[in-house]
């Protein structure tokens, strides 16, 4: 059964959560562009597969989604999500929208925005809630 493109996009992140980087790397077409706005842009999926080894294997980064909103047309997905990315007891916690195309089954664009100040904000109160946990941002409510 065919799966839509919304379906592809959140089993992609929801990989990522799960530490699955090959399965979520498969769902990425092989020239697929990937641009976390104002960051350099990469482009083909073995630039991005290995982001994910340095990333998840190297530096033991993990990484967590939210999904607050998600809507789709055609193969256009988009997201309002609140990720963490954590290392140790370190973890910070921020709103992200995600904009994907997913062609022929696999995402070929992918674009995530991002505010800095609230980036920032995540870091130190990230930082702060490693010695005292109630200070970091709280993670929204379990489901979706």
């Amino acid at each position: 059964m065919e799966s839509t493109a919304e379906e592809i996009v959140e089993r992609f992140l929801l990989d990522l959560e799960a530490g699955r980087a090959e399965d979520a790397a498969a769902a990425l077409a092989d020239d697929v562009v990937y641009t976390n706005v104002s960051l350099p842009t990469l482009r083909g999926r073995t630039r991005v597969e290995r982001l994910f080894k340095r990333g998840f294997d190297g530096a033991g980064l993990r990484f967590r989604v939210h999904f607050v909103n998600t809507a789709a047309t055609g193969n256009v997905v988009l997201t309002e999500r609140v990720d963490a990315l954590g290392v140790g007891r370190f973890e910070q916690r921020f709103w992200v929208y995600g904009r994907f195309e997913v062609r022929d089954g696999k995402i070929a664009v992918w674009r995530d925005s991002f505010d800095w100040l609230d980036i920032t904000v995540s870091i130190v109160r990230g930082l702060l809630g490693v010695a005292v946990p109630s200070l970091n941002r709280k993670w929204p409510v379990a489901g979706r």
